[in-house]
């Protein structure tokens, strides 16, 4: 059995990424937790009925995938640029160090939105074997809305490397991203069944299978 961590800058990408997968994992028997690094504040704006739509849209998401774990670190969604990085690291740390993880996914570096990037840098820092020797795997997940639409002219794009056959776990994926109500539209919006979907197809056509999740892996121990 391993223990699984999936890293999420904001809820939903967990869904996004590797809603499959994540699936996948808990059908075989693998311990399957859920790191957050944001939340909605006050402060920021939001309103306490939308602060509180979205708790329930976690839990209701966290009973979907029965996750072993939710680890919600709450810091200010969309401004993990205006936090120290020595808060971040060491908050990330705890959860690894508590859970000891073999698995983790990772949000892709170059995504453009800010707080994927210092997610994948806080987490990254968190993958050194020698502190952290439970873990045997380090895989970057796509997201739809955030990965493709990169600008950086130095990326070379998601070449992924990894493919997870999902066509027994695409319908739910698609059913637990639905209840994250004010991130879903219709096509072409990224972010709607159409289009999680179609990557989900034209990443199984890879493989062969009718559905796949497409990850980079970052390192394998073996």
């Amino acid at each position: 059995m391993s223990t699984v961590l999936v890293v999420a800058p904001h809820p939903d990408d967990e869904t996004l990424g590797c809603g499959g997968a994540l699936l996948r994992h808990k059908a075989e028997g693998d311990e399957v937790h859920w790191l957050i690094m944001t939340s909605m504040h006050e402060s920021q704006g939001y309103s306490l009925s939308k602060i509180d739509e979205r708790s329930k849209e976690i839990g209701s998401v966290t009973e979907q995938y029965k996750f072993d774990g939710v680890h919600a670190l709450n810091f200010p969604t969309t401004e993990l640029d205006t936090c120290p990085r020595g808060e971040l690291v060491a908050a990330v740390a705890k959860v690894f160090e508590n859970i000891e993880p073999t698995i983790v996914y990772l949000p892709y570096r170059k995504d453009i939105h800010s707080d994927h990037k210092i997610t994948f840098d806080v987490a990254a820092a968190c993958t050194k074997s020698f502190r952290y020797p439970s873990l045997k795997s380090v895989r970057a997940y796509e997201t739809l809305s955030e990965t493709e639409q990169s600008l950086s002219p130095d990326d070379s794009g998601f070449r992924p490397n990894l493919f997870v056959d999902i066509s027994a776990y695409l319908d739910q994926k698609i059913e637990i991203m639905q209840l994250y109500k004010g991130e879903m539209d219709d096509a072409p919006f990224p972010r709607s069944q159409e289009v999680i979907e179609a990557l989900a197809r034209y990443r199984g056509s890879v493989i062969g299978s009718h559905a796949a999740e497409a990850f980079m892996s970052l390192r394998e121990i073996i």
